[in-house]
C-alpha cells in the first residue's frame, strides 16, 4: 500500500508539473468490488495541455518509480485521456469534458481529497 501511496504523490506531482488543475484524488480502497484503489481526475485546459500532462506524468513516475502505465487511451483527441497504472488509474481531462462525465461523483462511497491548484505566478 505505501508504494501506491507514492504513486498517487509521484502522478501529483507530474500533473502540477504542467499546470494541471482540479486535482481530485478518490480513494477507492475499501469499496468492494471498484477497479483500482485511487482514480486522480485533473484537468488541462487545452488538448495540448491534456497531452503535455500525460507525458510528465509518465516521465515523473518512469524516472522516480519505475512505473509504466499498463495503458494510455485518448491521447489520439486529448480530451479524456485514461492512463492505467493498475491500482492508480488517472483521468486528465478538458474542462467540458471533464465537467459532463462527472467522474469524482460516480463512486459515491469514494473518499475525495482535492490538491490546491499550484499558484501559476511561481
Amino acid at each position: 500500500m505505501e508504494q501506491t501511496r507514492r504513486l498517487v504523490e509521484t502522478i501529483t506531482k507530474g500533473i502540477q508539473e504542467k499546470k494541471g488543475t482540479g486535482i481530485v484524488i478518490a480513494d477507492l480502497s475499501n469499496i468492494e468490488g471498484s477497479i483500482c484503489k485511487y482514480f486522480i481526475i485533473c484537468q488541462g485546459n487545452s488538448p495540448a495541455q491534456v497531452e503535455a500532462i500525460t507525458e510528465s506524468v509518465g516521465d515523473t513516475a518512469r524516472m522516480e518509480l519505475s512505473e509504466k502505465p499498463s495503458r494510455v487511451a485518448g491521447l489520439d483527441n486529448a480530451q479524456w485521456v485514461a492512463m492505467d497504472y493498475g491500482d492508480v488509474l488517472v483521468h486528465i481531462f478538458l474542462p467540458d469534458v471533464r465537467t459532463f462525465y462527472d467522474l469524482e461523483h460516480l463512486w459515491a462511497d469514494a473518499t475525495l481529497t482535492q490538491i490546491p491548484d499550484l499558484d501559476c505566478n511561481s
